[in-house]
């Protein structure tokens, strides 16, 4: 069974020989992983990575014209936005010749490929800022619909495009939760993101692709929409968030993959060893031989060393054999 199988499988709730694993590693420890191993790459062919979390081609909005607009007026508000086309064609071969080499060579060891692309509401806390949108959801809820409706359409394009170059995955970021709660009401969420997100998906899907949904905090409020948006993989599922595994196995365990599981903010690079290891086995002994591939729950941070992470990805590579 190559890894491209494995983690299908596993997202389908079907057989595996084993969990497979992954994790969030070069944004910030690039450099100090290449120093002491030789690159990146190295480490995840040490430790047979089976998946490959692929970033690249155009920002949804003319960069030029953005800035442009915004300097015209005090306060770029989403009515104003309206008037505006700013939208990019997400499909010129030209962008995507980085994510081209990176498909291929992870296509050479056969892992499955994922692509990262901004959601809805991430997407534009970068226009307005998060501040200022929170506030807008409240303000503008029908502006800001059809313009996530307008996302919602450049996203099914770039998907098309990354989906034609052999991409398994839409990874759709769209941090929706803070450490307790939703950062706004599972009635907005309902209104305004809800029918843009289900359209994605179902395009996905109709494409024979993935789509997997990325949101830190807690976001137990909306699960249900989550699972009837028809998302095949929640990433991270952030327990010290309010979101135990219990949650997941008692309810969605059904409906969805997780893809998660080793914690950077409470875990790695947090823990002693000793701590770390019954960590990670208390992680395994839960949700091994579910529909779960371990990953970390986001980009492993500086203050991690490299001979912790590789501390932890040897007992990762053992457990998930055994």
């Amino acid at each position: 069974m190559d890894s491209t199988e494995r983690v299908r499988n596993t997202i389908l709730g079907k057989e595996t020989d084993r969990q497979p694993i992954y994790g969030w590693l070069k944004e910030n420890l690039g450099n100090e992983i290449s120093m002491k191993l030789g690159s990146v790459e190295a480490f995840e062919d040490r430790f047979e990575f089976d998946a490959a979390h692929i970033f690249g081609g155009p920002w949804s909005f003319d960069g030029e014209s953005f800035d442009q607009i915004r300097s015209r007026h005090s306060e770029l508000t989403p009515d104003v936005l309206l008037d505006y086309n700013l939208f990019t064609a997400p499909d010129n071969d030209s962008d995507f010749e980085q994510v081209k080499k990176e498909m291929a060579h992870h296509k050479q060891r056969e892992r499955f490929c994922y692509m990262q692309t901004p959601g809805l509401f991430e997407h534009f806390n970068t226009v307005f800022g998060i501040e200022n949108h929170l506030l807008y959801t409240a303000l503008y809820p029908e502006e800001l619909c059809e313009l996530y409706r307008r996302q919602a359409e450049w996203t099914i394009r770039f998907a098309d495009k990354c989906i034609s170059l052999g991409t398994d995955m839409i990874h759709i970021s769209d941090d929706w939760g803070s450490q307790k709660d939703m950062l706004f009401s599972p009635d907005t969420w309902k209104e305004i993101i809800y029918p843009n997100m289900k359209m994605v998906v179902d395009h996905i899907h109709s494409k024979g692709a993935f789509a997997s949904l990325h949101s830190d905090g807690c976001i137990r409020k909306v699960l249900d929409g989550v699972r009837d948006i028809g998302f095949d993989v929640v990433h991270p599922w952030q327990e010290n968030a309010g979101m135990p595994l219990d949650l997941y196995l008692g309810n969605y365990s059904n409906d969805f993959a997780v893809m998660g599981g080793i914690c950077v903010q409470s875990a790695i690079g947090i823990m002693n060893r000793e701590e770390l290891e019954k960590e990670i086995r208390r992680i395994f002994s839960l949700l091994k031989g579910k529909r779960w591939i371990c990953c970390t729950s986001h980009f492993v941070q500086k203050h991690c060393s490299v001979e912790d992470l590789t501390f932890a990805y040897e007992l990762i590579y053992k457990l998930a054999r055994e």
